[in-house]
């Protein structure tokens, strides 16, 4: 008796099966993965991010990116996802909140450092807290209190107190 992995399937007479073409796109990394965007090469990272893949976690922050609520890491550089089309992504490697946690779980240092410290208030503004905040690290390993309020990022919740706590936590590898 043969078994259906062994057969050969052949289309009927006359119905032949024809590959598309692969389509022209715009290739990138997204969280150390690759995705190709065949869309509108103007379409901006943000609704790249959100309205494609589901990547919620960069949020709206205004047509100009007012806030920082939409930074990512683009080549490990901060960025506004807003500001940025597509076509400008092409080859580049984008970090955005969803890509800080280990692939187990563990949370990254940094937010770690604000889960202790509390320093998330309504939650809509720290996805881009977290992304300067790692962007600043990376460049000032020990941030001043002048470093931390050059950030671009806003917070009408009133965290900003604990996010400089947060960070300077994390800088000192998670001790207050």
């Amino acid at each position: 008796m043969a078994h259906a992995q062994d057969q050969i399937l052949t289309p009927p007479a006359g119905n032949t099966i024809v590959p598309q073409k692969e389509r022209e796109g715009i290739d990138l990394e997204i969280n150390g993965r690759a995705f190709r965007h065949t869309g509108d090469s103007q379409m901006p990272l943000l609704w790249y991010l959100r309205d494609v893949l589901r990547l919620t976690g960069t949020k709206y922050s205004g047509e100009h990116g007012e806030g920082g609520h939409d930074l990512v890491l683009v080549d490990g550089k901060l960025a506004s996802s807003s500001q940025l089309p597509m076509v400008e992504l092409a080859g580049k490697a984008v970090t955005t909140v969803e890509g800080l946690a280990a692939a187990d779980g563990k949370l990254h240092p940094l937010q770690q450092a604000f889960v202790d410290e509390d320093a998330i208030g309504c939650g809509y503004c720290t996805p881009g807290w977290l992304m300067a905040s790692l962007d600043l690290l990376n460049r000032h390993p020990q941030p001043s209190d002048n470093d931390i309020d050059q950030m671009p990022n806003l917070c009408r919740c009133g965290c900003q107190t604990r996010v400089r706590r947060a960070i300077k936590r994390a800088a000192t590898g998670g001790h207050a």
